[in-house]
């Protein structure tokens, strides 16, 4: 089967939905790969680049299979044949027009982002592709408006503060710009009403601010949710007051298959401090600031300036389509099992499912709906422990019988070895207790350790063999535990790692 690479009509798009090492690797697969004159040109892959890589260039219309980055206008709908099938992002969630368009045509139509948010679906997650870059770049384009340090100064001229940074949502984007921000050494605070994301959010050196309310949960899709009336009005009192001390705003909220909420309301803008910036993310479906205009930048009259750009991911074009194209190649991977060039859409695979909008002609969306993560089921109460008292007791018969026996050996020892014993009996003593509250994330470093110290102790049990009856017969016992300890160690960490290696 071939497939075709379109070139991108949208004004201003410099994305293309494969790269000349994408290409390769849907070669790789068996496929023919047929690309459009000039379509990686915005992305600086020249066509030499795509003839050496393997592909061929020509009219990507005649292909069985066609890559696209935003849905295609009419007149290159009208051109695709008959059990087409088009991939590409077909926003299908907010253009129910186009959806509609694309059940009266006899071809496949699958959104890549519509891909489920489950772990199998995560290496052809488009949304979280575009989303990172997305987030790294909008700290790029409030730096560079705002015209001033992101990091602190002190010079022999005078002290300089670091900006400070609110990011509104800490989903993929969000994380990337706290990432992006704090790296340039700004104060970074977030929000976010899934409150999972708090350790996420601190992970990369960032503040998180919770709103306290009652319909404030661990989400189970994956997204954030319409909150309540209560939430709305927590939040709007804590971004009314972040308002006023922050230097940036960056908002990344949104919630699929609705307008973007607003977060940030005139107001609020009012009462930023002159040359603050505000980069709004959702400004393509409606925007969380009010005063924003999709793909332009306002400057308010205190001084604020609300930039709007929907491209924020294809201002990166060569990253943003080296990812895209990746997705692309995880997708065919995933519908190609045989690695022969022929294309399967199994549509008892959730993934698939999910991102089919039209099959052979018959609309299919919206798909059935996908469980992304459980939250957490409270846990039943357990059962009373049994008394201390009786614990106690039970454990002070083997305690009275160790320290009769450890007296019994210290009143027959020699005295050279009675301060070994002092010394011996100590460390049991301070292992048991230091041991017994490591956590079990160490357990594995720990071994290492043990099997350090056993060495130490198979290699002086060795120099004391020879010593008399009583040293001979406790330095093999020595020699003996501390080699099962030592093997032992080795073979549990062999088969640990062996637990983490391909087949």
């Amino acid at each position: 089967m071939i497939i075709g690479v379109l070139r991108d009509p949208h004004p201003g798009e410099r994305r293309v939905a494969a790269t000349p090492a994408t290409v390769m690797q849907l070669i790789k697969l068996g496929y023919d790969v047929l690309v459009e004159p000039g379509a990686g040109t915005g992305s600086a892959f020249s066509d030499e680049a795509y003839a050496d890589a393997g592909a061929t260039l020509g009219d990507p219309f005649t292909a069985d299979i066609v890559f696209a980055i935003n849905p295609p206008p009419a007149e290159q709908l009208d051109k695709l044949p008959a059990g087409c099938v088009l991939v590409g992002m077909l926003n299908p969630r907010l253009d129910p027009g186009l959806v509609a368009d694309l059940g009266r045509r006899p071809i496949t139509a699958m959104s890549m982002d519509a891909v489920p948010r489950i772990s199998r679906a995560q290496s052809l997650d488009v949304l979280s592709s575009m989303a990172n870059i997305a987030g790294y770049r909008a700290v790029v384009e409030a730096a560079h408006a705002f015209g001033r340090f992101f990091t602190g100064q002190v010079t022999a001229a005078g002290k300089v503060p670091p900006a400070k940074v609110l990011v509104a949502g800490a989903g993929v984007a969000g994380l990337a710009a706290i990432g992006a921000a704090g790296s340039l050494g700004a104060i970074v605070r977030a929000t976010d009403p899934r409150p999972e994301v708090a350790d996420q959010v601190r992970s990369l050196g960032g503040e998180y601010l919770s709103v306290e309310a009652a319909d404030v949960e661990v989400s189970s899709t994956g997204y954030a949710k319409q909150m309540s009336e209560d939430y709305n009005e927590r939040a709007a009192q804590l971004y009314a007051e972040q308002a006023t001390d922050v230097d940036i705003i960056i908002t990344t909220a949104l919630i699929p298959g609705r307008p973007a909420p607003v977060l940030i309301t005139k107001r609020m803008v009012a009462s930023m401090k002159p040359g603050s910036v505000i980069v709004d993310m959702a400004a393509a479906n409606g925007g969380n600031v009010e005063g924003t205009v999709a793909g332009a930048v306002v400057d308010t009259p205190n001084g604020v300036t609300i930039i709007g750009y929907t491209d924020l991911a294809g201002r990166l074009p060569a990253q943003a389509s080296q990812l895209y194209g990746t997705n692309l190649v995880n997708l065919m991977k995933l519908m190609t099992p045989d690695r022969d060039g022929r294309l399967v859409l199994d549509f008892d695979d959730v993934v698939q499912r999910s991102m089919t909008v039209v099959r052979d002609g018959e609309l299919t969306w919206p798909p059935p709906p996908v469980s992304v993560s459980a939250a957490p089921v409270a846990a039943a109460p357990a059962p009373a422990p049994p008394p201390a008292p009786a614990v106690k007791q039970s454990k002070l018969p083997v305690i009275g019988l160790g320290a009769a026996a450890l007296f019994l050996l210290a009143a027959l020892a020699p005295a050279a070895l009675r301060g070994h014993l002092t010394v011996f009996a100590l460390a049991i003593v301070i292992g048991y207790y230091v041991i017994g509250h490591v956590h079990h994330a160490l357990h594995t470093p720990l071994m290492s350790v043990t099997n350090a110290i056993s060495g130490i102790i198979v290699v002086g049990a060795l120099l004391q063999l020879g010593h008399g009856s009583v040293v001979t017969a406790l330095s093999f016992v020595a020699i003996l535990l501390a080699s099962i300890n030592v093997f032992g160690g080795f073979a549990v960490t062999r088969r640990m790692l062996a637990m983490f290696s391909r087949s």
